[in-house]
């Protein structure tokens, strides 16, 4: 059965599908693997793909599509977890570390696949302008919430320490750029 609204679920294949080319495009580049070998890898027909994605580029956005699912899924536990706003983006900041220190890591997928698809117009680059405005809308808000002002300027600098944070999370020690966005994180919060 196929993912639809509804509740239904998603298949097996599907999910299957998914899970390889969330695997191989983030470890290895997009543009670099073809649909050959994540039907190989997956375990599933080229005409089983087809039914679920109607080619690469659908199941690219899918990908990002997850990936946005579960960064707005991370920032909505830390928020129900009622914590006074200050301590959220701490807490949010520490998610962010958590990923950058995790087995793995090869930076950010968003700002990846913007590398991969540079034309503005491109389904793909709108999928991750969509996502970082959706992330710079939500900084600003917590931001705003822990009484930094301007709102949108503190915003704005948390996203690029973040940023510089994925980028170089997986060229140095991750321990060291987690201790450094934590550190610019605090610089842009208020004093307790």
């Amino acid at each position: 059965m196929s993912a639809s609204t509804g509740g239904a679920r998603t298949s097996e294949a599907r999910s299957r599908l998914l899970g390889t080319a969330t695997r191989i495009f983030y470890a290895e580049g997009i543009h670099s693997v073809g649909v050959d070998r994540i039907v190989e890898e997956a375990h599933v027909t080229r005409a089983t793909l087809y039914r679920h994605f109607k080619g690469k580029e659908e199941l690219v956005l899918a990908y990002l599509q997850q990936a946005d699912q579960g960064i707005r899924g991370q920032i909505e536990a830390v928020r129900a977890q009622g914590l006074p706003a200050r301590d959220t983006v701490l807490a949010v900041s520490r998610t962010i570390t958590q990923g950058i220190r995790s087995p793995g890591f090869r930076g950010c997928a968003f700002l990846n696949a913007a590398a991969e698809y540079p034309d503005p117009a491109h389904p793909v680059h709108q999928a991750v302008l969509a996502h970082r405005t959706w992330f710079l809308e939500t900084a600003v808000d917590l931001l705003a919430q822990a009484h930094c002002a301007p709102a949108d300027a503190a915003g704005r600098h948390f996203v690029m320490l973040r940023d510089g944070a994925m980028a170089a999370g997986c060229l140095f020690d991750p321990a060291l750029i987690s201790d450094t966005f934590l550190h610019g994180v605090e610089g842009i919060l208020p004093p307790r």
